[in-house]
């Protein structure tokens, strides 16, 4: 059921016009600054200090994203943007995001969500043969292989960093002292999230 305040009628036009809206935006990015020219703080000048007590209508949200948010945003998918990489972004990506979005389902656990679940072993299969991995780090192997998407970089170095601790551990189990001793290294030029 779609939150109160929006019926599917309503949906369905404000969802064209949203599409339209991202379709210009992106086929336009090239005439935007690649980085804004605010203050920090610039926002809190341009809104009201108090959360409005009555819905505002569509519109004046729209007009809000172009004079309130489109100013202050970084275009990481403009041409000229080489400050860390581009999102991953595709009109086709787009529209997958749209149908999770309205799927809503949570996949941590095969029963939260079976098919969101399967698909994802699916793909590492099929992402682990086109790197031309051994079968043992497949699902389709049977045995302890197989793996899962992290959302960002930062979650991925985490799992990393942690994998490589337990197994430290795990190959020392007589050194009781070895856990208090163990120190990651990294260099100032690392990705910001081992900073």
């Amino acid at each position: 059921m779609a939150s109160p305040g929006m019926d599917a009628k309503e949906f369905r036009k404000r969802g064209k016009e949203m599409v339209d809206y991202i379709a210009d935006y992106l086929e336009n990015i090239q005439e935007q600054r690649v980085f804004p020219e605010v203050e920090p703080g610039y926002i809190r000048k341009l809104m009201p200090e108090e959360a409005p007590e009555d819905p505002e209508s569509w519109n004046q949200i729209m007009e809000d994203v172009q004079t309130i948010i489109m100013p202050g945003v970084t275009h990481w998918h403009h041409p000229n943007f080489h400050a860390y990489f581009p999102t991953a972004n595709s009109y086709a990506a787009i529209c997958g995001d749209m149908l999770s979005d309205a799927i809503g389902g949570v996949g941590f656990t095969w029963a939260s969500n079976p098919a969101c679940t399967e698909l994802e072993m699916m793909m590492l299969d099929w992402v682990g043969r086109m790197l031309k991995l051994p079968n043992e780090f497949l699902f389709s192997a049977g045995g302890k292989g197989g793996g899962v998407i992290q959302g960002t970089a930062s979650e991925a170095t985490l799992v990393a960093l942690l994998t490589a601790r337990n197994r430290t551990v795990t190959n020392n189990n007589e050194n009781k002292d070895l856990l208090h001793k163990m120190v990651a290294y990294c260099s100032d030029q690392v990705c910001v999230c081992l900073l």
